[in-house]
């Protein structure tokens, strides 16, 4: 060991700053073995935490590699000392509501200097020396959450809860995809090859939205044949959600939204009914076509309180309310109305344990989630894709494309 790592370099990221900041006896026996250990500070991102309205003003690009300049240092070290980062060339990414709520100031994780992202397609540019998997060269997907594999929340599939500095870290708490290069953590557990001939345009909807709708919507949804299913929110994730519960056989699926454009999307995509929840009686629409019962799985995938509160004025007694949505502020729960009803209310944060699957399906083509990009751009024109994205209304934009 000693030998492996006599002179090189090693960094450790200190995502709130180096001052005050003390090695660990992991790190000290790096230093111990001949390596030369480095409190690595972040910097100004490409896409950075700012102040709210200069959010909106200002989302400058940075060409540095994600968390460290790659020619400097032989390894990146997250807790507990793991040697254990891709360095990847992103190509192509997107934007996610996640990012859009981080500007609105609803991740206060997030800290000054971040880049965001953390969706993504790459090439493997640099490969850590604890690395098996894969090889310079290498096509794979990003997915949004880093795995280590190894604790005992990975070991039963939660890897969004990874105890050993995974999780939702990229975009987060460590620097993201909206970048040309990212360092990728856990690259072993957080990476999948690019299937021959894929559409990598289609594959980076699987990095995030595809599986957040299936796993955080339809599955712990508990989505059955012939349920009545309504969706409210037609944004990317609901859309996914939209089309991964019919992999169940739903008899009804009614998507739920302010925007006509979009509920003419949901239909195309194979939505049911739509109902406008603008619409004074958007309560009654919906029990109409629950059989004035209502709805057997309510999915909330916007994250405000109107929504969650609409959930539970539509689902039936022994139904399930699925929060899908990232929610910034307190929402009321009724629980003199539910405790009666026998409700059942999840929420998550996706695991991303179905890529594998979801994966199969759309290189196979019996999931299309290519048809939810509406928009392309430069990495250069990151603000515009931004000013898009934030105004999908406006611009009838679902998910936008970001090439290096």
């Amino acid at each position: 060991m000693s030998a492996l790592l006599t002179g090189r370099r090693i960094a450790i990221l200190a995502t709130d700053g180096v001052e005050g900041i003390e090695l660990t006896e992991p790190h000290r026996a790096l230093e111990e073995a001949g390596a030369t250990v480095e409190l690595l500070a972040p910097q100004a991102g490409s896409i950075q935490s700012m102040d709210h309205q200069e959010k909106r003003e200002s989302l400058p690009v940075d060409r540095r590699v994600s968390e460290a300049d790659p020619g400097d240092y032989d390894g990146l070290v997250l807790p507990g000392g793991v040697m254990n980062a891709d360095k990847l060339r992103v190509n192509p990414t997107t934007i996610c509501g996640s990012d859009l709520h981080i500007l609105k100031g609803d991740v206060p994780a997030v800290t000054d200097g971040r880049i965001l992202g953390h969706e993504g397609v790459g090439v493997v540019d640099e490969v850590g020396d604890a690395v098996i998997g894969f090889k310079v060269g290498d096509r794979v997907i990003i997915s949004c959450i880093s795995s280590c594999g190894k604790c005992e929340n990975c070991k039963k599939s939660m890897y969004s809860h990874c105890l050993n500095g995974g999780g939702w870290i990229l975009g987060h708490l460590i620097d993201g995809t909206h970048a040309e290069y990212v360092r990728i953590p856990f690259g072993d557990n957080s990476l999948y090859p690019v299937p021959y001939g894929a559409d990598e345009e289609a594959l980076v909807m699987i990095s995030d939205i595809l599986p957040t709708g299936f796993e955080i919507g339809v599955l712990n949804g508990h989505v059955q044949p012939g349920d009545t299913i309504a969706i409210v929110g037609a944004g990317p994730v609901g859309l996914s959600a939209l089309i991964t519960a019919q992999l169940y056989s739903p008899a009804k699926l009614i998507m739920i939204d302010l925007e006509d454009a979009r509920l003419e999307v949901a239909k195309q995509l194979g939505a049911t009914h739509t109902v406008n929840s603008s619409s004074p009686d958007a309560v009654d629409q919906v029990m109409a076509v629950g059989d004035g019962i209502g709805v057997n799985v309510a999915l909330e995938a916007v994250g405000i309180p109107p929504t969650l509160e609409l959930c539970q004025a539509i689902v039936v007694p022994g139904g399930h309310i699925a929060n899908v949505g990232v929610h910034g502020k307190p929402v009321q729960l009724d629980m003199e109305k539910l405790w009666i009803h026998n409700i059942t209310l999840t929420t998550g944060l996706v695991d991303t344990r179905t890529i594998p699957m979801l994966l199969k399906m759309v290189v196979s083509g019996k999931l299309r989630p290519q048809q939810l990009i509406t928009h392309h751009f430069s990495l250069d024109q990151v603000e515009a894709a931004y000013d898009t994205f934030g105004n999908a209304a406006k611009e009838k934009a679902l998910k936008v494309i970001i090439t290096a």
